[in-house]
């Protein structure tokens, strides 16, 4: 961490700020997660009138470079005393969206650190969950209309970009349905895979899979 020679000021300000501070609420629908959770503009609204009227400010430096995308979070105080500290994370798609996407998570993660902040947290989650084991695919019935192959199992896990093509068939139905759905069309195709908790557990392959199947469907109930 990074600070200016004498925090004294800063850190009677940030403690009394946090005083007043409520966990930010979960007030949007993770379109790659089907999940609530508080996102970067609740977290702004939750802290900034409490930081102001402490005469606290925060600054975020978002930079990439080889992959990488960095956010400097900066706090500072009326009196001049600061502190600050550069979070990172690799961008899952090297795309304006798939930084975008890191940029934006990195905000809302050490902004609420700083803040002491409790949220719940899916990207992280995703990022610790373990990858599936390999399994073979089963062939693929023989029917008058070829359906998609059989969904592959890859120890690469579905991009966000990916689980946000494969949420937007689903529209507005419910996590539960979605999942029901999701692992119908799985057992189907593959019986005695294993069930998929939550999107997360998809691995790229499997939701490109889904995402093909879908399209399937529709084009067979449009005919």
């Amino acid at each position: 961490m990074n600070k200016s020679e004498t925090i004294a000021s800063l850190a009677t300000a940030l403690s009394a700020a946090q005083g007043e501070m409520e966990n930010a609420s979960k007030n949007s629908l993770n379109p790659h997660f089907r999940s609530k959770y508080a996102d970067l503009a609740e977290v702004i609204n939750t802290v900034r009138p409490v930081l102001s009227k402490h005469g606290l400010s925060v600054m975020q430096f978002p930079s990439y470079s080889d992959g990488i995308v960095h956010v400097e979070t900066v706090i500072a105080h009326t009196s001049g005393e600061w502190m600050s500290e550069k979070c990172s994370a690799p961008a899952q798609k090297q795309d304006p969206q798939g930084v975008g996407s890191a940029i934006s998570y990195l905000r809302r993660y050490s902004l609420a650190a700083v803040c002491n902040l409790a949220q719940e947290d899916d990207d992280a989650n995703a990022a610790s969950k373990a990858p599936k084991q390999a399994a073979k695919p089963m062939p693929a019935p023989a029917t008058a209309q070829k359906p998609a192959p059989a969904p592959p199992v890859k120890n690469v896990q579905a991009s966000l970009a990916t689980l946000d093509d494969l949420a937007s068939y689903y529209k507005e139905d419910s996590e539960e349905y979605i999942l029901y759905d999701i692992n119908e069309k799985i057992r189907k195709a593959k019986p005695g895979a294993e069930r998929i908790d939550q999107l997360t557990d998809l691995t790229e392959a499997q939701a490109q899979w889904l995402i093909k199947a879908i399209e399937a469907q529709i084009q067979k109930e449009a005919v």
